[in-house]
């Protein structure tokens, strides 16, 4: 009789072009048993998160090639990603640009600068929902 699999980690995908933000949320999120995948572009996070199938996606905003929107709309029309909880991050404070977010199907918006606790509960919050459970 074989071992039961243990279930894999959860794979969570972030994307940013600046390096120093990409760094911070990885070790914002390290330790926490997930299996971090990044994307410095939008192209490199859509054909990333086609690939891996994350639970989480965290975009941000402004990146080269596809922006954080586009990603975002993408995935949500593409079959295989559509159950894919997205959270953006971006710099832009205004209003305007979370209803942007949400239009494209983005289930969380945070803006930068955030902390690492906010993060950390948001994904949480975005993990629950993934698996059809109300948050705590």
């Amino acid at each position: 009789m074989s071992e039961p699999v243990k279930d894999a980690p959860t794979t969570v995908l972030i994307a940013d072009d600046d390096e120093d933000i990409l760094e911070l949320v990885s070790l914002g999120l390290s330790g926490h048993g997930y299996d971090l995948v990044l994307a410095r572009d939008g192209a490199a996070a859509l054909a990333t998160a086609r690939e891996r199938k994350p639970a989480v996606a965290l975009l941000d905003v402004a990146m080269p090639e596809l922006d954080g929107y586009e990603v975002t709309s993408a995935l949500k029309n593409d079959p295989a990603t559509k159950d894919t909880v997205v959270i953006l991050f971006t710099a832009r404070a205004q209003e305007s640009a979370g209803e942007m977010g949400y239009a494209a199907g983005a289930d969380d918006y945070i803006t930068k600068p955030f902390t690492l606790k906010t993060l950390q509960t948001r994904v949480v919050a975005a993990l629950e929902k993934a698996h059809g459970r109300t948050p705590s």
